[in-house]
């Protein structure tokens, strides 16, 4: 990034449920990463599970609600783009997600502040009993045998690891995932998903995102893991032409997207495989579950963090 580029900092006053599709249109509209800032975070220490701790600053942090923060670069497109973004986040409501206070405000940012800020929210942590999430600026060294790395710089693409829906599919993941199963990861944003799969012993993932941003951010967090040889990452939009026979597909996205992923997910799966689904809010929680009994499959476990719901469901056949 070049310490000569000025860029605007979008910041949306908004709530937890809308975080991810929020998110989702920030990235694909080009932001150079998305901070959260949750007040949830001030009563937990932000920390590496093993001791280290690091402060936040309160007076940063909402009251009530969340704040996302996006970065763009300051060119004759922003005008233009930016009131593409707010259109894209009204629109929201038509899916029945709570917009929130949906406050927006603007400012201008220098490159270097940009990266200093954005360093400052994303330390070692560790999100499950075996998964750190490390990001690729910090020196770390492993706690346990157990514990499994994954070293990650999200860049352009949705995806630090913390958020709850990607805890609860990484649970879901180390719950299902055996050594040689074929893994199959629907929305992979930067990749933190396929790479927890690869390190559980999964054989072959493939790695699949509508964003070229994604794909790329992905491959690339791929590389510093040294796992290039046993994730492939795509554009596609979900699993349509994808004909695979996978011990487990997992997929952290819009529960109104993840209706339509449900034949496709049945039809690439073995039977007996299991399909993982996150991103669900309560109020959507039995819509999904149907489509999935609907479907055939039978649900196998239902996690919940927050206000986020992971389902497990697995393939059986109906003779």
């Amino acid at each position: 990034m070049s310490d000569f580029l000025n860029w605007n900092e979008l910041s949306i006053h908004t709530t937890n449920e809308a975080v991810e599709p929020i998110s989702n249109i920030l990235n694909e509209a080009g932001a150079n990463g998305v901070v959260i800032e949750d007040p949830v975070d001030l009563t937990k220490e932000k920390r590496d599970l093993f001791g280290e701790v690091y402060a936040l600053d309160r007076s940063k942090y909402p009251k009530e609600g969340i704040v996302l923060k996006s970065y763009f670069i300051d060119d004759e497109n922003w005008p233009e783009k930016k009131q593409m973004i707010l259109k894209q986040i009204e629109h929201l409501q038509h899916y029945h997600i709570d917009l929130g206070l949906h406050q927006i405000a603007t400012k201008d940012v220098k490159a270097t502040d940009w990266e200093n800020e954005w360093k400052k929210y994303f330390k070692p942590v560790s999100v499950t009993e075996r998964f750190t999430i490390v990001p690729s600026w910090e020196d770390y060294t492993k706690k346990t045998d157990r514990e499994l790395i994954i070293t990650i710089d999200p860049g352009m693409a949705f995806g630090t690891g913390t958020h709850p829906t990607t805890v609860l599919s990484l649970k879901a993941l180390e719950e299902t995932v055996r050594p040689n199963d074929l893994v199959i990861d629907v929305g992979a944003g930067s990749g933190i998903l396929s790479i927890a799969a690869s390190l559980l012993g999964a054989k072959h993932v493939y790695s699949y995102d509508l964003d070229e941003i994604a794909v790329s951010s992905t491959t690339q967090n791929c590389n510093r893991n040294d796992l290039q040889h046993t994730i492939t990452a795509q554009k596609n939009d979900l699993l349509k032409g994808v004909n695979k026979q996978a011990n487990v597909i997992v997929s952290n996205i819009l529960a109104d997207i993840l209706l339509r992923l449900v034949d496709d997910a049945w039809d690439n799966l073995l039977e007996g495989g299991y399909f993982i689904t996150s991103g669900i809010i309560n109020s959507k929680q039995m819509l999904i579950k149907d489509k999935l009994v609907e479907k055939g499959f039978h649900i196998i476990k239902q996690n919940q963090m927050e206000n986020w719901i992971s389902i497990i469901a697995q393939k059986h056949y109906v003779k």
